[in-house]
Formats: structure tokens, C-alpha cells, sequence
């Protein structure tokens, strides 16, 4: 039962942090093929292992993390000084209008400290606005961290727990 709990908590993780697969699916997956074991524990274990890779992201976003040296030197020097292509200046001009965007919201979220909160509980549940989007906003928006960690668990606890109990609670239904 702990080997599963660790492989749960590895699984989540991964696709935490490079979303290859959907933990949904795994889950689901788990629960049916082990039964035995307790959807209490799969619904803490995935929810840990994702909270500790989107943490990553939060970190990254919130500058405490540093971009690896070779992206950080592309992305800081790349086409300084050259004339650009036309598809390279729409790309620039794009990028301008995602940093006003996020500019905008990042002060709005400063004002409205209970929005962005609010926002991230909810995408930590039910997954809309997508998690990963949200967990990358509120180092933009450098939410307190405690707050990132314990809305974050708690959300994606009583998402992937619900997800670990329904195929137990449809198999008892079943057998009524």
C-alpha cells in the first residue's frame, strides 16, 4: 500500500511538472485496478505531488527560481541590435500585449488580494481557469506562499479524492 502511495505521489509530480499524461487518468486507473486501497490516502498523496510541482512553477514565476543560463541569455540578448523579420516583429508585438496584460492583472490582483485567492482555490478543484495558469500567476502576483501551499492542497485534495472515492462509491451503488 505505501509503495502505491509513493508511486502516487512520484506520478502526480511528473505530470505536475511536465504534463505528458493526465494524473486524472492514473487515478482512475489506480482505484480501479487496487482497490484495497484507502481513497483518502491516493487524494493526499496526488494532491502533495502536485502542490510540489506547481510550486516550481509559482517560484519561477515570482523570480526565486532562475531560468537555466542558456534560456535566460537567448531571451535577454537574442536580436539585440539586428533588424527584424516581419513574423519576428508580430511576435514582439504579441509578447508586448501578454507583459500589458499580465501587468493589468497583476495590479488588479493587488487591489483585489481575495480575487486572485479566490481564483486560484476554485481552478485547484474543478481545473477551470486551467491550474497550471494559475499557479504561475500567483508568483506573478506573489501571492504569500503559505496561502499558495494550503488553497492549493486543500483544493486538489478534494478534487483528487473525490476522484479516488467515486469508483468505490459507483461499485457499491451497483451491488445494492
Amino acid at each position: 500500500m505505501l509503495a502505491w502511495l509513493c508511486v502516487s505521489l512520484g506520478v502526480a509530480f511528473g505530470t505536475s511538472v511536465l504534463p505528458v499524461m493526465s494524473v486524472e487518468l492514473f487515478v482512475v486507473g489506480l482505484v480501479t485496478s487496487e482497490p484495497s486501497l484507502p481513497w483518502i490516502g491516493i487524494g493526499a498523496a496526488v494532491a502533495l505531488g502536485q502542490v510540489a510541482g506547481k510550486l516550481l512553477y509559482y517560484l519561477a514565476a515570482r523570480g526565486t527560481i532562475e531560468l537555466p543560463s542558456a534560456l535566460h541569455a537567448k531571451l535577454r540578448h537574442g536580436g539585440r541590435g539586428r533588424s527584424y523579420s516581419p513574423a519576428r516583429q508580430r511576435w514582439r508585438l504579441r509578447t508586448e500585449r501578454l507583459r500589458r496584460l499580465l501587468e493589468t492583472v497583476r495590479e488588479r490582483c493587488h487591489r483585489h488580494p481575495h480575487w486572485m485567492t479566490t481564483t486560484y482555490g476554485v481552478s485547484s478543484v474543478i481545473g477551470i481557469p486551467p491550474y497550471m495558469a494559475t499557479a504561475v500567476l500567483a508568483g506573478i502576483v506573489r501571492m504569500r506562499l503559505s496561502l499558495f501551499v494550503v488553497v492549493g492542497f486543500l483544493g486538489r485534495f478534494v478534487r483528487f479524492s473525490a476522484l479516488a472515492a467515486a469508483p468505490a462509491l459507483f461499485a457499491s451503488l451497483l451491488r445494492i
